[in-house]
C-alpha cells in the first residue's frame, strides 16, 4: 500500500473553494492534504470545510487576517501536532506546522516572499536557517521526514521559463538558491527531480492573461524527504490541470 500526500498553495482557501476546491478534494483521496496561504481563519470558513468527513483537520492561521497561514487534512490521527517552530516572528505568520506519525514526520511550510524590492530577504534567510534546524532536529525523531509546501523559490535554472530575465528577481536570487543547494546536501532529496529531470515542469503562473496557457512559470512548490527514505519514493507529480490558484497542487506517493 502507498501513502498519498498532497500540497497545495491555495492562495485563500475562500476564493478557492468557489472554484471547485471541495470537488478536487473529495477526487483525490488522499491520506494527508497539506495547504498554504490559507487567508483565513477557521471561524470565517464554512463547515464542511473546517471538518471534512473521514478527515482530521488542523488550522495554524497567521495573526493577521487575510495572510498566510497553513492547514492539513488527516485521515489518520497523528500521535502529536507541533505549531510553529518556536520563533514569534515566523509563528505569527503561520509559517510552519507539523504532524508526527507512526512512520513519518510530516512538515507544513510557507517560506517568506523576498519581495519585489527585496525588503524582506533578511527575513526569508533567516526563516531560511531555522527551518533547516528544525528540520534536522526532526529527522533525528523519525526514520522519514518529509517536507512540503511553497519554498518561494525557484532552484534552479530549469525551474522556470526565463531564468535569464529573472536572475535578479524574488525567489531566484543567489542567496535563496545557495541555500536551497546547501538544505539539500545535508542530507534531503527534491523528490520531483528524484522521478523527473525534464524541463517546463511548474508550479506556479502569474495571473496575467495567457501567461499559464503558455505555461511560463516557476517551480517554487516542493516535496522534499531525507535521502535515507529514497527508498520509500513511489512517485511525485505536478496537477498544473487543475485551477483555482496560481499554484499548482502537488503530489507524493510514499510506500508505507
Amino acid at each position: 500500500m502507498a501513502i498519498k500526500l498532497l500540497s497545495w498553495n491555495v492562495n485563500g482557501i475562500r476564493a478557492c473553494q468557489r472554484q471547485g476546491f471541495l470537488n478536487w478534494f473529495e477526487n483525490q483521496n488522499s491520506d494527508v492534504v497539506c495547504l498554504q496561504e490559507i487567508k483565513a481563519h477557521p471561524e470565517q470558513l464554512d463547515p464542511e470545510l473546517v471538518n471534512p468527513k473521514k478527515y482530521h483537520s488542523y488550522w495554524y492561521p497567521a495573526e493577521k487576517r487575510g495572510y498566510s497561514g497553513l492547514a492539513i487534512y488527516a485521515k489518520k490521527e497523528p500521535h502529536e501536532v507541533v505549531y510553529g517552530m518556536g520563533v514569534k516572528a515566523f509563528d505569527q505568520e503561520g509559517r510552519v506546522l507539523t504532524l508526527r506519525f507512526k512512520s513519518f514526520s510530516l512538515i507544513n511550510t510557507y517560506f517568506p516572499n523576498s519581495q519585489r524590492d527585496h525588503a524582506r530577504l533578511p527575513f526569508k534567510l533567516k526563516f531560511c536557517k531555522d527551518i533547516h534546524k528544525f528540520i534536522l532536529k526532526e529527522r533525528e525523531r523519525t526514520d522519514t521526514v518529509v517536507v512540503c509546501g511553497d519554498f518561494n523559490i525557484a532552484h534552479k535554472e530549469i525551474d522556470l521559463k526565463n531564468p535569464r530575465a529573472n536572475k535578479d528577481n524574488a525567489g531566484f536570487l543567489p542567496k535563496e538558491r545557495d541555500w536551497m543547494s546547501q538544505f539539500l546536501d545535508s542530507g534531503f532529496v527534491d523528490t520531483f527531480r528524484h522521478f523527473d529531470q525534464g524541463p517546463d515542469n511548474y508550479t506556479w503562473w502569474s495571473y496575467r492573461p495567457g501567461i499559464r496557457e503558455r505555461n511560463i512559470g516557476w517551480r517554487l512548490d516542493y516535496f522534499v524527504t531525507d535521502r535515507d527514505s529514497i527508498g520509500r519514493l513511489k512517485s511525485a507529480n505536478h496537477q498544473p490541470h487543475v485551477y483555482g490558484s496560481d499554484h499548482c497542487p502537488l503530489s507524493l506517493e510514499l510506500k508505507s
